[in-house]
């Protein structure tokens, strides 16, 4: 280890937990070759004073299964590698002050239980048993999860560095990198204090100082650093070593035993950022001053929690900053805007729990080349560069740690650094009573409470104001017409030579079609599983355009480019912002279309999926016929200067047609009565297209093949033992949100990835996967023959489960 490096097919830069984990599975994996760098000692920075919990459940299922992994990996690295981890399965209690709470504690079990994890919920009498010290006579009820636990940073983070080394990693502490090496796009290597090194990979796992670094490369690492407060006090009776950790979140608090005391912490409501937009490069092992003013609405919440603290001594206050991002997750992956440079880091307050297995799935996502399970939730290329401004990001995050533990009420939507990117006919849609949702920054509106009215959002889990005036855009959109500002639709223009045969190899379906038409599609990896869905339109012989989701453009920018050979004569540009979205849909559209535009709108002069420049009023746009909610209609693509002229030409034309607006949760209801899917939720990279029922927009014997094509000949002849299915509750009352477990005959076969309300139908439905255990095909027999039901928070809704969607009528008006 004396001699410095001067090459190495990996460099990781930062040895904190998430650095040396890592290191060490890249090493599992048969790479030997790998230096890790670290600028101070190992665990500084942030690992060390974390507060070390370990809870396994989180909403998305991959997530948990990496916690899940954490846990295993912890209790065994201490007889791998002789060094202690501090870990120690004590189980940990979430309790509820409000109905409301336990409400969402009933709904988290359900969901643990359908993710494999222990979790029961309890009574306050029984919550006490487990936790004798704490206060119970306010309580509404608990759940206890067994497998939970406790560690500490510091040591899981050195048996990992030992099992790295072990296997061949070398570590060299007290080394910076000053800057790293880049040509053509792509890293080569690092300078450091010591020296320079050669490298083919560069990881990014620098901690709070991950966003600067990245940074000076150009590349986006949205993370911001807050003060984040705990104390430690001195030996109190009644705390024996095995004390479960406890989380009362309804007081923003957590406790565990540390030495016979309690470690006690929490997310304050209003969180406090760190003055730094850029970190000393000296603040190794260093904390910030108490502020106590800060921390008081804790220490409340506490005493009243455990009395017993009162007259407890506190022998530490921990101030220590940590990195949150924008959205509560990590960010992990390759940068999209530089290859071979890979990220780990921004863990919320939640890096030791989640470092042993996203330092797994980072170090198989280094090997494979691509993520070898859905990460989506915590992939580097959900965000895009306008994420790392930095006063936007220290007034997000401050929020983002507040969220911790407030509410998670369903279709909560953050509300600091708004209103962010807008539609050209914001102002328009906010004048006619919209209430705006947020996505990839796009401010978009989610519902309508009317001309001049404020709406009256009010989050909870059964029926606001918002619920009738969605139906009302609901049953419009399926009787009359509506439109829909969908703006925030990402758009990639594909030109050049070869662009027919570049989107050849990338599409799952056919895209060679006359110009004029249009073609719905997956974008798959080598696995067969989806990478995204989109819209491809022809505009000409070498030119295409791309329709993706809100959330999709940087993702699907990076795979094209990563994936298409470089001798093709192609090019990539995303227009987004260029182009302003307006969806016409209902059986009037045609209609209002034909009042306003000399185009022939007939079956036979404008069939489904044509794509073709027509006049609306003044202005000239591109209109494709196409639909996510089940009626006929069009998507407008209105160049942004002419956007208003459009918006108030079918306003004005349409009051004879009862044209009104519509917002996104319309939709959702509308998409998911026709079963139509959604990226990131029913389509993901777990999924297949024969999962998803989309076996139709896969062309298997398409000339030159395309990727992920050989996966798919071998999974057609296997049995599809896991499909997705569209569920209706028979009791057309409550409310599904989506993440619901789904049981056939009392047993967990799998959970809802989208939910709503059908107001067509007059009940709640969704899309879930279905799993059947011996193997065998699910096919409409199997379905028809189990007794079906939702777990809403523990109580169980009978449910009609199908291949088919819930809602047909309106297909002969898709034709026709």
């Amino acid at each position: 280890m004396s001699t410095f490096p001067t090459q190495a097919r990996v460099v990781i830069v930062g040895g904190g937990i998430m650095g040396c984990s890592t290191a060490y599975h890249l090493a599992k994996l048969g790479w030997k070759d790998v230096v890790l760098l670290e600028q101070g000692r190992l665990s500084g920075g942030t690992t060390w004073h974390a507060a070390g919990l370990v809870g396994q459940l989180r909403s998305y299922q991959n997530l948990t299964r990496l916690i899940r992994y954490s846990t295993e990996l912890y209790s065994k690295l201490e007889t791998e590698t002789g060094l202690a981890t501090g870990w120690k399965q004590c189980g940990s209690l979430s309790v509820a002050r409000t109905e409301q709470r336990m409400v969402l504690l009933r709904r988290s079990a359900a969901m643990a239980n359908a993710q494999g994890v222990d979790c029961e919920p309890l009574t306050p009498r029984q919550a006490g048993e487990k936790y004798p010290i704490m206060r119970t006579d306010d309580l509404v009820g608990a759940v206890w999860l067994p497998g939970d636990g406790k560690a500490n940073p510091a040591d899981i983070t050195q048996a990992l560095a030992k099992g790295a080394r072990n296997a061949g990693v070398r570590i060299f502490e007290k080394t910076r990198v000053t800057s790293i090496d880049t040509r053509d796009g792509r890293v080569t290597g690092v300078q450091t204090s010591q020296g320079p090194i050669t490298a083919e990979i560069v990881v990014n796992c620098g901690g709070q100082w991950a966003r600067q670094l990245a940074r000076s490369v150009g590349v986006t690492v949205p993370l911001y650093s807050c003060e984040h407060m705990y104390i430690v006090t001195e030996k109190m009776e009644g705390v024996p070593r095995d004390l479960p950790v406890m989380r009362d979140p309804d007081g923003y608090i957590y406790f565990k035993e540390e030495v016979g005391g309690l470690l006690m912490g929490g997310f304050e409501p209003e969180a406090k950022p760190w003055d730094k937009d850029v970190i000393p490069d000296d603040f190794e092992f260093g904390i910030l001053p108490d502020d106590w003013d800060q921390f008081q609405i804790l220490m409340d919440n506490a005493l009243i929690r455990v009395p017993a603290l009162e007259k407890t001594g506190i022998k530490t206050f921990m101030n220590g900053p940590e990195s949150f991002t924008p959205d509560l997750n990590y960010v992990l992956g390759e940068a999209p805007q530089l290859k071979n440079f890979f990220v780990g880091a921004g863990f919320n307050s939640m890096g030791i729990a989640s470092s042993g297995g996203a330092g797994m799935a980072l170090a198989e996502w280094i090997v494979a080349g691509e993520p070898t399970l859905d990460l989506w939730p915590v992939d580097i290329r959900r965000f895009a560069g306008f994420h790392g401004n930095d006063t936007w990001l220290r007034t997000r995050v401050a929020e983002t740690l507040g969220l911790h533990y407030k509410m998670p009420w369903p279709q909560r939507e953050q509300e600091s650094g708004r209103p962010f990117r807008r539609s050209p006919l914001y102002d328009r849609l906010k004048a006619r009573g919209a209430w705006f949702g947020n996505k990839m920054g796009w401010e978009r509106p989610n519902w309508f409470a009317g001309a001049g009215k404020t709406p009256d959002m009010q989050y909870g889990w059964g029926r606001g104001a918002w619920f009738d005036a969605v139906g009302a855009e609901h049953r419009a959109t399926r009787e009359s017409v509506t439109v829909v500002d969908e703006t925030s639709f990402g758009k990639i223009l594909v030109q050049g030579r070869d662009a027919e045969a570049a989107l050849q190899r990338l599409a799952a379906n056919d895209v060679a079609v006359p110009v004029g038409r249009t073609v719905y599609t997956g974008i798959l990896n080598e696995r067969g599983t989806f990478e995204s869905d989109l819209t491809i339109a022809r505009l000409a012989r070498d030119r295409f355009l791309v329709i993706t989701g809100s959330a999709q453009p940087m993702r699907d920018m990076d795979w094209f480019t990563r994936h298409v050979p470089e001798d093709l004569f192609v090019t990539f540009a995303d227009v987004t912002s260029a182009w302003t979205v307006l969806s016409l849909m209902g059986p009037q559209s045609r209609a209002l279309l034909q009042k306003v535009s000399r185009a022939d709108f007939s079956n036979e002069g404008f069939p489904f999926a044509t794509c073709r420049e027509i006049g609306v009023g003044y202005a000239t746009v591109l209109a494709s016929r196409r639909t996510y909610m089940g009626e006929l209609g069009w998507e407008l693509y209105v160049p942004v200067e002419f956007a208003v002229t459009v918006f108030e030409t079918l306003h004005e034309a349409g009051a004879e047609f009862g044209l009104r607006d519509a917002g996104y949760y319309a939709v959702e209801g509308l998409r998911l009565e026709k079963g139509y899917r959604a990226w990131g939720r029913e389509l993901t990279p777990d999924d297949t297209p024969f999962n998803a029922g989309l076996a139709w927009a896969v062309k298997l014997d398409k000339p030159g093949g395309f990727i992920g094509q050989n996966a798919l000949i071998k999974a057609k002849a296997v049995p599809l033992a896991r499909r997705l299915v569209s569920v209706v509750l028979q009791d057309g009352e409550p409310l599904l949100w989506g993440g619901e477990a789904l049981l056939r005959d009392g047993r967990p076969v799998g959970d809802l990835t989208s939910a709503g309300y059908g107001h067509t139908i007059g009940t709640s439905v969704g899309l879930g996967y279905v799993k059947r255990g011996d193997g065998a095909a699910i096919d409409a027999a199997w379905l028809e023959g189990g007794r079906f039901e939702v777990d809403l928070a523990g109580t169980r809704l009978a449910a009609k489960v199908s291949l088919r969607c819930p809602f047909d009528p309106a297909g002969a008006r898709i034709k026709g």
